[in-house]
């Protein structure tokens, strides 16, 4: 079978399996159980794509966990190549049983978890931005595009751990809000020792936005998502404090 045979079988595969997920049909066939062996054991870009559906369908969407989900998630985790099995290690072996979800607002972050497939991390942060202010409810209240120490705890915990998931999911847990407040831990909480091993100042200077920063895979760990220091560290220093994760 030619390539493009191939990939026009793998995108109908892909259409069934989606359909099937999304009316939560139990009758699963054995044609179909076939058909995701076989799309994950022949393509790399197949196990990208059923691993990002998951994650949207269960993180972002927070549908129900189906049977069929279940046995995606365990072929993939069995037969996917390393980084797409340490991104699901990632994604699903969380705490987010333990956060109410009705505090939720349905913020829809495909646009962030497109983003940050991408590695596009500069928009992804500045979209990271945006949401921490609208979900803080901040922009109905003034024009402010920043957030106060005292916004923080207007924040929905289980939006932030899902934008702080997504971060850590597309990023092999190198960025997030979590990952920085492990640094900061790790450094004994000294200000000045975790800013320059995340790499927001240069010789105890905060860097200058946007062009002093790194926005690839290769920055420090805990580099993104970015917020303002040059007001202090009493916003970073909440949102530490409100994560319980």
């Amino acid at each position: 079978m030619k390539k493009s045979d191939n990939t026009i079988k793998n995108s109908y595969i892909l259409q069934e399996i989606t359909e099937t997920l999304e009316n939560n049909d139990q009758n699963i066939s054995n044609n179909i159980i076939n058909n995701i062996d076989e799309i994950i054991k022949n393509s790399k870009i197949e196990q990208e794509t059923l691993s990002n559906l998951l994650i949207s369908r269960i993180i972002i969407y927070k549908k129900n966990i189906t049977k069929l989900d279940k046995i995606i998630l365990q072929k993939l985790k069995d037969k996917s190549v390393d980084n797409i099995k340490q991104k699901l290690d990632i994604a699903f072996n969380n705490k987010m049983n333990e956060l109410t979800k009705s505090t939720s607002l349905n913020i829809d972050y495909t646009i962030l978890q497109k983003l940050l497939i991408q590695q596009n991390f500069q928009k992804a942060d500045q979209l990271t931005q945006k949401y921490l202010c609208e979900l803080s409810n901040i922009n109905k209240k003034n024009n402010r595009n920043w957030l106060y120490f005292t916004d923080i705890q207007l924040i929905p915990k289980e939006d932030l751990f899902t934008i702080d998931l997504l971060w850590k999911i597309y990023s092999n847990n190198k960025f997030g809000i979590s990952i920085q407040k492990k640094v900061w831990i790790m450094n004994n909480k000294n200000w000045d020792k975790f800013l320059d091993k995340i790499g927001w100042t240069q010789k105890g200077v905060i860097k200058r936005y946007p062009n002093d920063f790194i926005w690839k895979i290769d920055a420090p760990t805990g580099h993104l998502p970015l917020f303002n220091q040059l007001r202090g560290n009493q916003v970073l220093y909440h949102l530490f404090k409100y994560t319980s994760w």
